[in-house]
């Protein structure tokens, strides 16, 4: 009971501000960026409940933590610096000056007005909507098991709920509504994640002896080391370093995740939501992976082989109160219902106004192009819902696997570019085709003929990392060897950053 009051009361807080929400989602600018007037607060914790899901929590915080012990927490502190901190830091206020100024409210619309080509715009619209639907439907994986081990509901029934509701709340308010619910949800996972780390440690005799506890489990099999799994860089600290990267690095050149900077609101706004961003990850994130790097403690109830890596963290937490279960699973359908939003909000706008407006729908005015965002919105919620529905029915297990996929083919096809676009003059048309084409056609060779790539590139979480540093090195290279862009089209772009703006002396000294 306490568990299904809980539950009703968020469902309705969720549902009451996508309604509430409704006065500043009347044109395509205050549905899809919030007026660009969103707080310091709301961006950073939408850029965070945004970064982290179910996926997260249940599957890679379990696999990681199963796989390099302690030594996962690595991940978390990476997403905090390079995620959070210096993404913020290098993409904030370019990407903030440059899409106003070139009046783009989409990653594609940007490139497409950066470089001033249709095509640009087109494909990449593409290639976000091919890969941002199963990383969709990952999201309902991690709550699968939550809710079998704390309902007896079935599993149909969770996801059913938790697309329709989603779609309610984020079609009522848009993005306002998601930055707001984002903000609840955040200090849910935040709340929710301390607790639970003090609650399974103090369950194992607190976090010392856990820790001398997880220093003596040995397997021949991972590694011949006495006490690997409480060590500081684990048993495999190479596929760790790729962990880090592609979980990282990757929120570089996600769209969903760099369109939070479209919309802040100032230059306070920036600073503070670097802090609160950064903070919010180290605990979120670094909590994920640090409670999940205790797994092998419950290995006696705990069978890999048979169960999978998701059956860790449930595991860990199926003797807790039923009021921390209830708190696990608010805290797990926040995080995934807080994604699902953002992947919507960003795949339904693409698809509309990059692809649709202009191309295959004639003069679409902004009354028009809100309503096939708002009939999108339900498309996409609908297909990734089936694909969960399906995945469930027939026990097909690839579909967890392909958010790996998705990462590395979304940043491994704009991260580069995106960066360089912002920074670099230089940057050639030319230079981001082939880094669509790489990071897209590459992941789409590691997910259906592996074998055809070399041994360490087989792994999608491997394979998705290389995608993204091998853009770094492709967008300069390219771009030397093909032709120069337009400089009218260049000094064009690059003005907005040399506009003056008059600030207190509190920020810069005077004459």
């Amino acid at each position: 009971m306490i568990k299904v009051i809980l539950l009703l009361v968020y469902f309705a807080v969720m549902v009451g501000i996508g309604l509430y929400c409704r006065k500043n989602a009347t044109d395509v600018n205050g549905f899809v960026l919030g007026g660009r007037s969103v707080g310091p607060w709301l961006t950073a914790f939408a850029y965070g409940t945004s970064y982290f899901s179910a996926v997260v929590f249940v599957g890679y915080a379990g696999q990681f933590g199963w796989r390099f012990g302690i030594a996962a927490t690595w991940a978390g502190i990476g997403n905090a610096i390079i995620g959070s901190l210096l993404a913020w830091v290098i993409l904030g206020r370019r990407t903030r000056i440059m899409t106003q100024h070139l009046d783009s409210a989409t990653m594609p619309q940007f490139f497409g007005q950066r470089y001033q080509s249709q095509a640009l715009k087109i494909v990449s619209s593409v290639i976000i909507f091919i890969f941002l639907i199963p990383y969709t439907a990952s999201l309902y994986n991690g709550l699968s098991r939550l809710f079998g081990m704390a309902f007896d509901i079935d599993y149909s029934v969770c996801i059913i709920l938790m697309a329709v509701l989603t779609a309610v709340y984020v079609i009522a308010g848009g993005y306002m509504a998601t930055a707001i619910n984002d903000f609840i949800q955040g200090v849910i996972m935040l709340v929710g994640i301390s607790t639970i780390i003090v609650a399974v440690l103090n369950s194992q005799g607190g976090f010392l002896a856990a820790l001398d506890g997880l220093g003596q489990i040995s397997d021949p099999t991972v590694s011949s080391t006495p006490g690997i799994f409480n060590s500081f860089f684990g048993p495999d600290p190479v596929s760790l370093m790729f962990v880090v990267i592609l979980t990282s690095l990757g929120t570089w050149g996600l769209p969903q995740m760099v369109q939070k900077f479209y919309a802040i609101k100032d230059e306070a706004a920036i600073q503070k939501g670097t802090i609160i961003s950064t903070l919010f990850a180290l605990v979120v994130a670094g909590g994920c992976y640090f409670l999940g790097g205790f797994g092998r403690l419950f290995s006696d109830q705990i069978d890999i082989a048979a169960n999978g890596y998701d059956s860790v963290i449930p595991t860990m937490l199926q003797n807790l109160s039923p009021m921390l279960i209830a708190l696990v699973v608010i805290l797990v359908l926040s995080a995934s219902m807080s994604t699902l939003s953002s992947l919507v909000i960003a795949s339904s706008s693409t698809l509309t106004i990059d692809f649709l407006k202009g191309h295959f729908v004639k003069d679409m005015d902004d009354k028009k192009q809100l309503l096939y965002i708002r009939v999108l919105i339900v498309v996409f919620i609908a297909i990734s819902a089936i694909i969960a529905l399906i995945q469930y029915k027939s026990s097909v297990t690839f579909i967890a696997q392909l958010m790996g996929i998705s990462w590395g083919a979304l940043a491994g096809s704009f991260l580069a570019p995106f960066m360089y676009s912002l920074y670099w003059k230089k940057t050639t048309k030319a230079s981001c085709w082939v880094c669509f084409l790489f990071g897209s056609i590459l992941m789409i060779v590691d997910m259906l003929m592996p074998s055809v790539l070399p041994a360490i590139m087989r792994s999608p979480i491997n394979c998705g990392a290389i995608a993204m540093l091998a853009g770094l090195v492709i967008v300069p290279v390219v771009s030397w060897i093909t032709p120069k862009p337009e400089q009218k089209l260049v000094d064009d772009a690059f003005a907005c950053y040399e506009k003056p703006t008059t600030v207190t002396q509190k920020t810069a000294l005077g004459k």
